[in-house]
């Protein structure tokens, strides 16, 4: 079995002119180099020696267009913010006729960027395509759609490709697209051999499908002391958030309501991330309703009870979630947080959101040390029905909770001329082992049938955490990375 490395356009919107494969032929253990479309497959009889004669290539790339940058894509989405040429997912009432007869009306933009999916395990896959059958061994979350893509890939019949899934060190998304498989197999049918792929940490980061940078603006008016109108508007880079979201909360809470979505269409990959578009949306949603709560002098848990009272009996069939699930699940955590009543030194955010058929609130305590914030525990009740697997349903929660912490704390990544500018861990931040905070998890006792538990825990948890931090601070925050919009730019900040 040969095992293989891929050289790939150093940066999206490049194609390959030509390469020079002499160097790379030299290195003892290097058995072939192959070119398929804009990539360069390199051979060898181990893992080690196909990395050196990657390295060793040397290419001929261009592009017909200008190449894209992260400065460049956030004028495009800001652009597109302060433009009108939206697609509307979901309208209630009279949004204009809310914002013109207010009292108050309160607007804020959320900003996102992109992010890798840094599974522990980088991508590989084992291929061996003869004129019997196609063999396939390896991680895949989407083994059917795979085996059906390299079918026509290869123009092979369905029933002659054999695929074997393996357990996989994360896949969060990044493992549902199969390109990886796809270059297997392609490269075993070029070679007549069977290869197993092996990406390098930099090949993951460099040549992903990334969780799309996103803008976020909403605007609500108040009237009475009600919040009479809410607006969100999503600018997305590729595509837009899916069919349900702008059913969940706070639809049917407030009379004039209106979901709009517009996207720039970009040459760099973008997909799912665990909790796709949730993961950032609940943080800004949540972030804004904390304000609300504020101008309106009420506390965050008991204005999103006051607003479920709206939807309760509700006949919207639209309408996603449940307001008596969500409101006992608001009370289970505001029990278990001791909220409002935390020891002097301990600053409290709250967040809550319903997404993946899950219903989910969170309490962060946040501590100023040094100076510093420093999340020492977050407190998270669920109502996801039935709990089947106890001990695996806490670990699904807690390693949510603390992904979600991690990335809306550090998470950054940009491009330059096409060319993302973090490659590996040296420059790419990730939450570590001395910074995650307790988390103590409880479950809505329920009879109902069991739901999602892999992705619902994330989204709530950076909501959570900024609205500590703005208790904690004064500041509110708009962007993520949080660091960044803190000012600080090392790791004392979670401690």
């Amino acid at each position: 079995m040969y095992k293989r490395q891929v050289l790939r356009p150093p940066s999206f919107g490049k194609k390959l002119v030509s390469f020079d494969a002499q160097n790379s032929k030299k290195i003892n253990g290097v058995l072939d180099v192959l070119k398929f479309g804009d990539k360069i497959a390199v051979l060898g009889t181990n893992t080690w020696a196909a990395m050196k004669g990657k390295k060793a290539l040397i290419c001929k790339w261009t592009s017909n267009t200008k190449l894209e940058s992260t400065k460049d894509h956030n004028k495009e989405l800001l652009k597109i913010l302060n433009g009108n040429k939206f697609k509307v997912n979901r309208e209630d009432g009279n949004i204009e006729k809310a914002f013109l007869n207010s009292d108050k009306n309160i607007e804020r933009t959320y900003e996102s960027p992109f992010l890798p999916h840094n599974c522990m395990e980088p991508m590989n896959f084992y291929a061996n395509v003869t004129s019997d059958k196609v063999h396939l061994v390896g991680p895949i979350q989407t083994p059917a759609w795979t085996a059906s893509k390299i079918s026509k890939l290869l123009d092979r019949k369905p029933e002659e490709i054999h695929l074997e899934m393996t357990r996989m060190g994360g896949g969060f998304g990044r493992r549902l697209y199969g390109d990886f498989a796809e270059e297997a197999a392609q490269i075993s049918n070029l070679a007549n051999k069977p290869v197993k792929v092996v990406f390098s940490r930099e090949d993951d980061m460099a040549a992903g499908i990334y969780r799309p940078a996103i803008k976020y603006r909403i605007k609500a008016s108040i009237k009475d002391g009600k919040i009479t109108g809410y607006h969100l508007k999503e600018a997305a880079i590729n595509g837009n958030m899916y069919g349900l979201i702008p059913n969940f909360f706070p639809a049917g809470c407030i009379p004039n309501y209106k979901v709009s979505t517009a996207n720039y269409q970009s040459k760099i990959t973008t997909g799912a991330w665990r909790a796709p578009y949730t993961n950032f949306l609940a943080f800004a949603e949540q972030s804004f309703f904390n304000e609300l709560a504020s101008e309106l002098g009420k506390d965050h848990p008991s204005l999103l009870i006051e607003l479920l009272q709206n939807v309760k009996g509700t006949k919207d069939e639209r309408i996603q979630y449940s307001a008596e699930r969500m409101e006992k699940t608001i009370n289970l955590v505001v029990e278990k947080s001791n909220w409002g009543k935390s020891s002097e030194g301990i600053y409290q955010g709250f967040s809550a959101y319903y997404s993946h058929n899950t219903h989910v609130a969170e309490v962060a305590d946040v501590e100023m040390v040094n100076g510093l914030p420093v999340v020492k525990k977050v407190t998270v009740a669920v109502d996801c029905g039935i709990v089947v697997n106890p001990l695996g349903a806490k670990n699904q929660v807690e390693g949510g909770v603390i992904d979600g912490i991690g990335h809306a704390m550090y998470g950054d990544f940009s491009f330059e001329e096409g060319t993302p500018q973090s490659v590996n861990f040296d420059t790419y931040r990730l939450i570590r082992m001395n910074e995650t905070p307790q988390v103590s998890t409880y479950f809505v006792e329920s009879d109902l049938s069991p739901t999602g538990l892999g992705e619902p825990g994330l989204p709530p948890a950076g909501g959570a955490v900024a609205n500590a931090i703005k208790a904690a601070t004064g500041k509110q925050l708009y962007k993520q990375p949080f660091v960044e919009e803190l000012g600080f730019v090392e790791s004392k900040i979670l401690g």
